[in-house]
């Protein structure tokens, strides 16, 4: 087991890792809409915070030598799941001919009061 720390992407603001490799499987951590340059969540709206998001785990899946093609499944955790078409055209734009498996749900809350928050599982 290994821990995985990539300074690209936000600090965790908990008491957990960006992510952990385990043998070839690299499970990453929620991450919310930070940029990690701020330190803040700069955009307001889906879009901006969706492409954040994958920006920081593919930050994290790099860190651990992987690339966007080594990520097999996305949590998707929308606070209204009115919003599930424009960070469905995002996430989609991002990933390309590249289809993880994926699940969405709509939670009540997000850290930071974030729009997304977005997990992963890669392997090698």
């Amino acid at each position: 087991m290994k821990f995985i720390h990539s300074s690209h992407a936000p600090e965790a603001i908990g008491p957990y890792s960006q992510a952990v490799l385990v043998g070839d499987t690299l499970y990453v951590s929620g991450q919310t809409p930070i940029n990690p340059l701020t330190k803040r969540v700069d955009g307001t709206e889906i879009k901006s915070q969706t492409l954040q998001c994958l920006q920081n785990i593919l930050a994290i899946v790099e860190e651990a030598g992987m690339k966007k093609k080594n990520i097999v499944k996305c949590g998707v955790f929308l606070k209204n799941m009115s919003m599930f078409k424009e960070m469905n055209e995002v996430y989609n734009s991002f990933f390309g001919d590249h289809k993880p498996a994926r699940v969405t749900v709509e939670v009540a809350r997000l850290p930071l009061d974030a729009l997304v928050e977005i997990d992963c599982t890669a392997c090698k």
